[in-house]
């Protein structure tokens, strides 16, 4: 017999929309699953009772949008009116806001069931999610583990089967690198592709809202209803493509592909690609190749890439309301990063901003001869949890973008991307790669990751199923 939790979310939206399930069943169902798997360190903040209370009103309602009675969790950097919203942060420890953001108000709009708050690093600027407020997030695979950051407790509540399926936030990685981590299909949108976190919010322009799945159908269907929550508030090149749902399922006319392991990251950074994850990329692009498509190396090598990205995050730090006080209850990396970002002139963070900017045109036309460039996902296998303590901030960082060179660049250039998994290593723990797009190209990609996904085949879940 078929568990409500290893329903798809399309299976258990629709489900809910017939009647076939209620809200209350399928809410008892996670929040029972949550519970009893809190040692993964999926959720900084669990709400039972409000999520129940919501849970029988929407069996009342008589209006339904796309996520009636769906399980959903904000990521901790989502502020819920009347829960504790930290951040990720020791220095925001008793915020309990009392107005929602707008991603928080539009999902209970579309029905969802708020279970709580799933765990994030400190403001989200790590990729990896082992906050000093909270417990780390494990890989379901592996528990000693980590898994990845900065939605890393959403990659952790999908992949284990704590949610059907999550919104995370990506700025340098942050859906796509735990995604990959833990074997789930991460999508981050093109740079203006939907109306809440669009990427278009910050001077530097980098994070974005996506999902996080386990097929690349709930993928696309969590995006259709992303992109419709609200009016667009920006003007965006990004062109629409319709419903992604509708993309997955139509078979891909034969594109050209490019294929590459160089990342931008190659001549600054020890970059060394595992085995595993270079094997992925070829088997995808064997794939692909079998489906009729043109396979050819991407000519891409991208120079003074490195030097600009760690002065535009550490831009992007500068801008995190941290008073004097907070100085001490922040983790030393945070605090690192926001002094040094404070330090920077403002001629110096003007040109780092153009710099991105010069870099996202050359990257555009550089990939602009193919749908879709397949490279690995991450370059290393997943590490265990404390890997990334006891280092000065220059090394933690250096350890992050060895671990993940492949993932920054696309927001810089504000390109759609998905990872998903296409093998399993030795271990039993699945391997991924990444597929990155053109502006407004996530129904190519998504249709491209389709076809990796069926000749793939289903993959086995993590112990904790």
């Amino acid at each position: 017999m078929t568990e409500l939790h290893e329903l798809s979310l399309v299976e258990l939206a629709q489900m809910l929309q017939g009647d076939a399930l209620g809200p209350l069943e399928v809410t008892r169902h996670y929040l029972a699953r949550i519970a009893a798997h809190a040692d993964l360190g999926a959720f900084a903040e669990v709400t039972a009772d409000a999520a129940l209370e919501r849970a029988r009103q929407l069996s009342r309602a008589t209006a339904r949008g796309p996520l009636h009675g769906v399980p959903h969790a904000d990521k901790d950097l989502v502020a819920r009116a009347g829960v504790p919203t930290r951040y990720g942060s020791r220095s925001r420890a008793d915020h309990v806001p009392s107005e929602s953001d707008p991603l928080a108000v539009a999902l209970d709009a579309a029905g969802a069931v708020n279970v709580g708050k799933t765990s994030t690093s400190e403001f989200g600027l790590t990729g990896y999610t082992e906050p000093l407020a909270g417990t780390p997030a494990r890989d379901p695979w592996n528990p000693a583990n980590g898994a990845g950051g900065s939605s890393g407790g959403a990659a952790v509540a999908v992949s284990a089967g704590l949610l059907p399926a999550a919104v995370g936030s990506d700025g340098g990685g942050s859906i796509r690198i735990p995604a990959a981590t833990v074997g789930i299909v991460g999508l981050k949108p093109s740079r203006g592709s939907l109306p809440i976190g669009s990427g278009m919010d910050s001077p530097d322009q980098l994070a974005v809202t996506g999902p996080l799945a386990r097929s690349v159908a709930d993928a696309a269907y969590l995006f259709d209803v992303l992109a419709q929550l609200a009016p667009y508030p920006y003007a965006t090149a990004a062109p629409r493509s319709g419903s992604l749902l509708d993309a997955v399922r139509r078979i891909p006319q034969p594109a050209r592909i490019g294929v590459t392991t160089v990342s931008p990251w190659d001549d600054d950074e020890d970059i060394r690609l595992d085995p595993d994850a270079r094997e992925a990329v070829a088997r995808a692009a064997s794939w692909l190749a079998r489906d009729g498509h043109e396979i050819e190396d991407a000519a891409w090598r991208p120079r003074g890439y490195a030097d600009m990205f760690r002065r535009l995050w550490r831009v992007s730090a500068a801008r995190i309301p941290l008073s004097e006080s907070d100085s001490d209850l922040v983790e030393p990396l945070t605090a690192w990063l926001v002094r040094e970002g404070r330090a920077l002139s403002g001629i110096e963070a003007l040109e780092t901003l153009s710099a991105a900017r010069a870099f996202e045109r050359q990257t555009i036309a550089a990939f602009a001869p193919y749908e879709a460039v397949l490279m690995p996902a991450l370059a290393q296998t997943p590490h265990p949890v404390g890997w990334y303590d006891g280092h000065d901030p220059l090394r933690t960082f250096a350890l992050q973008v060895e671990y993940a060179p492949y993932s920054s660049f696309v927001n810089v250039a504000g390109l759609p991307a998905v990872t998903l998994p296409v093998s399993v290593a030795a271990s039993g723990h699945p391997v991924s790669v990444q597929l990155v797009g053109r502006p407004g190209g996530e129904a190519a990609v998504l249709s491209l990751a389709a076809q990796l996904e069926d000749h793939r085949g289903a993959l086995a879940h993590p112990p904790v199923w």
